[in-house]
This record gives structure tokens, C-alpha cells and sequence, in this order.
């Protein structure tokens, strides 16, 4: 290997872990707002749901594609909700292509008939997806608050009373719950997912909102004053994260977001990982085309603080990380034969060894969030050790198929919203098997995956004749990682 190729691969190295580094120290000042905020919380004006004269006018949207093992439960669980029927509306925005229609169609005429003001709107095609059904119901709704779940999320019947309260003050334009899961332990995979979602509803929406800095709406279990979405611009089906677009439009427009982490919305969590794969291209895709999109748009801001644009400049690159994350992954094999074959290029490697602080930092970041929700015994932090690790590795395996989504949404290709598909998941003795809506397709990226697998291997051995062992661990957490996400994945499709 030629002196200037170890240069250019020393150097992309260290920007990776450069800006890894830069996220983890992020993640550090979140930390930092988020204990201080469960320190001093302040009151805020509410509603007084006693007084008719105040009680506002709520629509709640159902936005579903094909949804048949759940949109029952959907129906069942929404007919629930205690609002006066008077000042309630709710829309089913259906835009599905399969049988689930009669079915959806029939269990809404049953709800009308019990009093509720229920629409089943369809559309003639697709288009703008998700955010071209919001915007259509948006025309007609007659609520001037807007209410929205996905087709798995279960809010309690007291939902409404507990969050449209805060619009009173005028300034709010969103009002935004804390996911909760209903399948936590269902599988090592739910209980990943379960560990990163907490992770984003407490450190980082808690630590960014308590400071006044850009959070997201999460797409679901939260809700808009209409004013505001129309303020904004409407819902844009350029990006596949319509919910993260608008909530960036509508904050730079100064209207404020209202984070309530002690509201819980029950949901379902993926429980196949070809299910876990969409949700997460889909995220991390849209987070790309967001920062393409918006990025510029933050930075040249008159209205809000420096701080504010760096945290909403580290926001908007969140998915990129695993571009970052990537790049170290698949250089840090070359870089331990360079460090084995320069030996004045020694000290490069004892300065990038520093960035071991980053899995530091997000350990004990992770930490806190966790035992706000686990419990911070003992027996949780043994658990949560085994946990963070167990998060750690899967996420590396996810890196190859998360770059591909951010590369894309960077580059600007265009792709069609992929649906999650929901399953009806509740205890351990549910199975997801026989499920219509499964993807079958053996993906290039599986391959791609088991090379990687092998090529970490490799990396592991290498570390035996070269007396070398200060990168093992990671090549056996990367090892680790692409093989559960390729051998997942391969027993998805039998």
C-alpha cells in the first residue's frame, strides 16, 4: 500500500471520527439540558376542559395503507378517546389497495351508527403518500387542532384531555407524546428498537425542547394546531419524513413545540427485521433529504440563537452519522495494517484512539434514559450494559443498509414511501408468520451484508499475526452485527 493512499484513508478516518465525535459531544449537552430540565420544569397555561366555552374543536386523522391486522384495533381503540362528541371529528385517510377497505369501510359505518362523527376518505391514487393524505384531509376537517395516528399506536382514552390543553397558549403549534411499546420484549429486535426510540423521546426531544431548540413531530401521537400546518406551508411529499420537514418549516416560522415525555402513546414495534429495515431506510433516507432540503435554510436564520442552529444542523445530519459510522467500519481493517507498516505514522493512532470518549459519552447519555424508564437498580444496569452493547453491534450491522438510505436522500433520488408493515403483535405468543405483507425478496444488501460479515472476520484474525489487538473488540462487535441483521434476515424469508 503506496504512502499517499495511507494518507488519504488516514484522513477520511479521522473526519469520520471527527464528526462522531462532534455528535457524541452533542449528545453530551442534551444530557445536560435534559437533567436539568426534569430539575425545573415550569407551568404553562392550559385549557380548562370544565369550561364548555373553551373545550376546542379536535379532528383526530387515521392515515392507513393496507392495515388489515390492525385497523380494528385502530378503530376500536381511537372510538375510546373522551372528548365530547360535539367538538370531536375523526378521518380515516385511506389510501389502501387491498381487501382491508370493505373492512375498514364496514367497521366505521358500525361507529357511526354508535354517534361518532367518523369519515372513511379515500383517495384515487397516492400521490404525495402519507403527506398528500394529511393534506387532503386537512382541506375538510373541521377541527381546528389536528390530532394524528399511524395505524399501531394505541393513546389512551384520556389522550386528548392531557395534551390539547397546552394550546392555550398561541404560541404552540405542536404538542408531541413519548412512544411507548407494547412488544418491549417480544425479541432481542423490539427490545434494539425499544433502547434507540427511548433514547430519541427522552435525551433528545426532553434535552433540545427544554432549551427552545428544534424538535421534531414524530409523524404520529402528537398534535398540530391547524394554523400552524397551513402557516408553515402544508404537508410536502418531497421527503420521506413529511412529519420532520414541516416541523423544521413551521419552527423557523417561530411557532413553539410542546414535548410532554410523561405522556406515554402505546405502539407496536417492527417484530420481523425486513419490517425494522423500512421504517429505518425510510427514516434515514428522509433525514438526508431534510438536511438537503432545510439545512441552508437553518443556517442562514435571522430569528434564532447559534445554538439552536447547531443543534438543529446535528439534528438534521442524525442519519448521516451512520454514513460516519460506516466509513470507520470499513477503513479501520486498512488503517491496521498502515499503523503495522508506518511506524512514524504511530502517533495518527494513538490521537485517533482518543475518539473512544464518543462510545463513552453515548454510554452514559444512554444511561440516563434508560434508567428513567427501566429503573436505575443494580440488576437494570447489569441489564442495561448488556443491552447498550447489544444496541451497539445491531446498529453497526444496520450501517451498510442505513449509508445506502442517506447517500440517496443526499444525492436527491426519489423513491416510494415504504410502508411498515404492522403485525397485531402484543404478547410473546403471537407470531408474525403467514403475515400477507411481508417482503420475500432475498436483497442485494443481504449479500452485501454476509460479505462484511466474513470481512470482519478477517479483520479479527489479522489482529493474531499482527500482535495487534486495540481494534478486535470492535471487528467482533461489527462481526456480530452483520451477522444478525443477514441471518434475521434470511430466516424472514422461509
Amino acid at each position: 500500500m503506496g504512502l499517499t493512499i495511507a494518507y488519504i484513508i488516514i484522513g477520511i478516518y479521522s473526519l469520520a471520527l471527527l464528526l462522531i465525535f462532534f455528535y457524541s459531544l452533542a449528545q453530551l449537552n442534551l444530557l445536560l439540558n435534559y437533567l436539568g430540565y426534569k430539575k425545573t420544569q415550569k407551568l404553562a397555561p392550559k385549557f380548562n376542559l370544565l369550561d364548555p366555552k373553551e373545550i376546542p374543536s379536535v379532528t383526530i386523522q387515521l392515515p392507513i395503507y393496507n392495515e388489515e391486522y390492525v385497523i380494528e384495533r385502530l378503530l376500536d381503540n381511537i372510538s375510546k378517546i373522551a372528548y365530547p362528541k360535539s367538538k370531536l371529528e375523526i378521518q380515516v385517510l385511506d389510501d389502501s389497495t387491498d381487501d382491508s377497505v370493505h373492512q375498514t369501510a364496514k367497521r366505521i359505518e358500525e361507529l357511526r351508527e354508535s354517534g361518532l362523527d367518523i369519515k372513511h376518505i379515500r383517495r384515487e391514487n397516492r400521490q404525495g403518500f402519507k403527506a398528500g393524505a394529511l393534506k387532503e384531509g386537512l382541506k375538510i376537517a373541521k377541527g381546528d387542532f389536528i390530532a394524528i395516528f399511524d395505524a399501531d399506536f394505541l393513546p389512551d382514552s384520556d389522550w386528548l384531555k392531557k395534551t390539547v390543553v397546552y394550546f392555550k397558549d398561541e404560541e404552540i403549534g405542536v404538542v408531541q407524546t413519548r412512544w411507548g411499546h407494547i412488544n418491549r420484549d417480544y425479541s432481542i429486535l423490539t427490545r434494539i428498537q425499544a433502547f434507540a426510540l427511548d433514547a430519541h423521546f427522552t435525551l433528545e426531544q426532553v434535552g433540545r425542547n427544554a432549551k427552545g431548540h428544534f424538535i421534531n413531530f414524530n409523524g404520529t401521537a402528537g398534535i398540530w394546531r391547524k394554523e400552524c400546518i397551513l402557516d408553515a406551508g402544508n404537508w410536502e411529499g418531497d421527503t420521506l419524513t413529511e412529519d420532520l420537514d414541516l416541523s423544521y418549516r413551521a419552527q423557523l416560522k417561530n411557532w413553539k413545540f410542546k414535548y410532554l415525555e410523561d405522556v406515554e402513546t402505546p405502539a407496536e414495534l417492527p417484530v420481523v427485521i425486513s419490517a425494522a429495515r423500512s421504517q429505518q431506510f425510510r427514516w434515514n433516507k428522509g433525514g438526508a433529504e431534510n438536511f438537503r432540503k432545510t439545512v441552508l435554510n437553518v443556517i442562514t436564520a435571522k430569528n434564532i440563537p447559534f445554538k439552536t442552529k447547531f443543534h438543529g444542523v446535528m439534528h438534521l445530519l442524525n442519519s448521516s452519522m451512520f454514513l460516519f459510522v460506516f466509513l470507520v467500519a470499513i477503513l479501520s481493517i486498512p488503517m491496521l495494517y498502515i499503523k503495522n507498516t508506518y511506524g512514524h505514522l504511530d502517533w495518527i493512532f494513538e490521537a485517533t484512539s482518543f475518539f473512544i470518549v464518543s462510545t463513552i459519552i453515548l454510554f452514559i447519555c444512554y444511561w440516563f434514559t434508560y434508567k428513567s424508564i427501566q429503573g436505575s437498580s443494580f440488576d437494570n444496569f447489569i441489564d442495561y450494559i448488556k443491552l447498550f452493547f447489544t444496541f451497539f453491534s445491531v446498529a453497526l450491522g444496520f450501517s451498510l443498509h442505513n449509508t445506502v438510505a442517506v447517500l440517496e436522500g443526499h444525492m436527491g433520488k426519489r423513491s416510494e414511501f415504504v410502508r411498515t408493515p404492522k403485525f397485531n403483535i402484543n404478547n410473546l405468543t403471537d407470531s408474525w408468520k403467514g403475515n400477507k405483507y411481508l417482503a420475500t425478496k432475498l436483497s442485494p444488501n443481504m449479500i452485501l451484508e454476509f460479505a462484511l460479515m466474513v470481512y470482519f472476520l478477517f479483520g479479527m484474525y489479522s489482529a493474531i499475526p499482527l500482535n495487534d489487538f486495540g481494534l478486535f473488540p470492535f471487528h467482533f462487535m461489527l462481526f456480530l452485527g452483520f451477522g444478525f441483521v443477514f441471518f434475521k434476515s434470511l430466516t424472514a424469508k422461509v
